[in-house]
C-alpha cells in the first residue's frame, strides 16, 4: 500500500516540498495546542482571510458558512439577444463584463450596483476584425488581469482581442492559434496571459508588450477549459481525452490528472494546491495538486435527465470557485445551481444549497469579496447547440449570498 500511495504521489519541486513540511509543522502545533486564533480585521473577516484575499499566493483556506440564498433577491440583467457564453467581475467587484452568441452585442459592460449596462462593443461580419472594434463570431471565453487594467477576450474565429478595460477601447489582436479559442487566464498579479484552443495547445502571450511568448503541447483532444491564480503555471481540461493537466511554464513540463468518464468541460483552482472540474458525464471532481486521482468525486452532481426514454446525467457546464475557501458552485441545464462546501481537508464534497435557475449555465463567478454569485445563462450550451431550452432567458444572473466567516479550517493538512 505504501509502494501504491508512493507511484501516486506527484514529484516534487524543491519549493513545494518546503512548503509541505511547514505545512506539516503548523499542524503538529495545532495538535500540540500551541496555535491560536488569528484576531479581527478591519472588516469583520479574521486577519488571515483579508491576507488570502489581498494576496492570493497565501495558501490558507477558510470555511464558510453559506445561508441558503433567496431566490426572490436574484437580480437579472438583460440584454444579449443569444446565449450568454462567459463572463467575469473586475477585481474591485463593482463591473460585470459579458459576452454571448450575438453576433451585434459582442461584450457589455454592467455596472453591479445599478445594473445599468455602460458600454456595447458590437461586431462585425467575418474577416472584417481590423475594421470593427469587436468579434466578427462567437466569443467563449474571457479574463481580466488582477489590476483590473486589461481584459481580454477569444472567441471561434481563432483570435485573441485585448481591452483597455475602464474604456472598452480595444488594444491588440493576437493570432496564432489554429482553431477556436477555448479559455483564457490571467497569471495574478502579472500582465502575462494564457490562453487554450480546440487546437489542443496552450499558449502563453506578455499583453504589456503585445508580445507571444511560447507554446505548450499535449492535450490529445479540444482543450475545453483553464485557469490560473499566482504561480507560473496554468490547469486545463482537455474534453475527450479525459485529463486535466498542470502546465509548469518554467520547467515546460505537465502533470496529468484523470479521473472524469466523459468529457471533461470546466476547470477552476479553488487556491494554489487545489482545483475543481465538471463533466458532461455529471461528475464534479476536487483534485489536490500532489495527486492523480481526486480527492473526491459527486457523480451526477445535478441529477438525470431524461430524454426520449432514455436517461443520462445532467452534464456539467460550469463551476467556480471563492479562491481560498472551500465554497464551490456548480452550473448546468437542470433548473438550478448548486453550491457546494469542500469538507474533511478537501477530500470531501457536500452538497449546500440549490438556486432555482431556468437554462443552461454558461459561466459561473464569485466576487472577490464573495458576497454575490453571478450566472451567465442562456438557452443553449456555449459550445452547441444539443438542446434548447425555450423558457430560459438569455441573460446575467447575480445571486447574492448571506454567510458568516469562521475561523480557518484545521479539519487537515491540506487546509493549511
Amino acid at each position: 500500500r505504501r509502494r501504491e500511495e508512493e507511484e501516486e504521489e506527484v514529484e516534487e519541486t524543491p519549493q513545494e516540498k518546503k512548503l509541505r513540511l511547514a505545512k506539516l509543522y503548523l499542524e503538529q502545533l495545532r495538535k500540540l495546542g500551541e496555535s491560536c486564533p488569528a484576531p479581527a480585521g478591519p472588516t469583520g473577516w479574521p486577519r488571515a482571510q483579508n491576507m488570502a484575499l489581498t494576496h492570493p499566493a497565501r495558501l490558507t483556506s477558510h470555511s464558510l458558512q453559506v445561508q441558503a440564498p433567496d431566490p426572490s433577491g436574484i437580480r437579472v440583467l438583460r440584454g444579449h439577444q443569444l446565449p450568454v457564453t462567459c463572463l467575469v467581475i473586475s477585481p474591485d467587484d463593482r463591473f460585470i463584463f459579458s459576452a454571448s452568441k450575438d453576433g451585434s452585442l459582442i461584450k457589455c459592460k454592467w455596472e453591479v450596483a445599478s445594473g445599468k449596462r455602460l458600454c456595447v462593443v458590437p461586431g462585425g461580419k467575418k474577416g472584417t476584425e481590423e475594421r470593427h472594434m469587436g468579434h466578427a463570431s462567437q466569443v467563449l471565453c474571457m479574463a481580466i488581469s488582477s489590476d483590473g487594467k486589461y481584459l481580454a477576450t477569444g472567441d471561434r474565429n481563432k483570435l485573441i482581442m485585448t481591452w483597455d478595460a475602464a474604456t472598452c477601447k480595444r488594444l491588440h489582436i493576437f493570432t496564432g492559434h489554429r482553431d477556436a479559442i477555448s479559455g483564457l487566464a490571467f497569471r495574478k498579479g502579472t500582465h502575462e496571459l494564457y490562453s487554450a484552443s480546440h487546437d489542443r495547445c496552450v499558449k502563453v502571450w506578455n499583453v504589456a508588450e503585445n508580445a507571444y511568448v511560447e507554446t505548450l503541447f499535449g492535450h490529445q483532444d479540444v482543450i475545453t477549459g483553464l485557469d490560473s491564480l499566482s504561480r507560473e503555471c496554468c490547469v486545463t481540461a482537455g474534453g475527450r481525452d479525459g485529463t486535466v493537466r498542470l502546465w509548469k511554464i518554467p520547467e515546460e513540463s505537465q502533470l496529468v490528472f484523470c479521473g472524469h468518464q466523459g468529457s471533461i468541460d470546466c476547470i477552476q483552482l479553488i487556491n494554489e494546491e487545489h482545483m475543481v472540474s465538471g463533466a458532461d458525464d455529471g461528475s464534479i471532481a476536487l483534485w489536490g495538486l500532489t495527486k492523480k486521482k481526486p480527492l473526491a468525486l459527486a457523480r451526477q452532481a445535478h441529477g438525470m435527465l431524461e430524454d426520449q426514454g432514455l436517461q443520462q446525467p445532467y452534464w456539467i457546464s460550469a463551476v467556480a470557485a471563492l479562491h481560498n475557501s472551500d465554497l464551490l458552485a456548480t452550473g448546468s441545464h437542470s433548473s438550478s445551481v448548486k453550491l457546494w462546501k469542500c469538507g474533511e481537508g478537501f477530500r470531501k464534497l457536500e452538497h449546500l444549497w440549490d438556486i432555482p435557475l431556468v437554462g443552461f449555465v454558461n459561466s459561473l463567478k464569485f466576487s472577490s469579496a464573495g458576497d454575490f454569485l453571478v450566472a451567465g445563462v442562456g438557452q443553449e450550451h456555449r459550445l452547441g447547440r444539443w438542446w434548447r431550452i425555450k423558457e430560459a432567458k438569455n441573460s446575467i444572473c447575480i445571486i447574492p449570498l448571506q454567510r458568516q466567516a469562521t475561523a480557518p479550517s484545521t479539519e487537515g493538512p491540506n487546509s493549511s
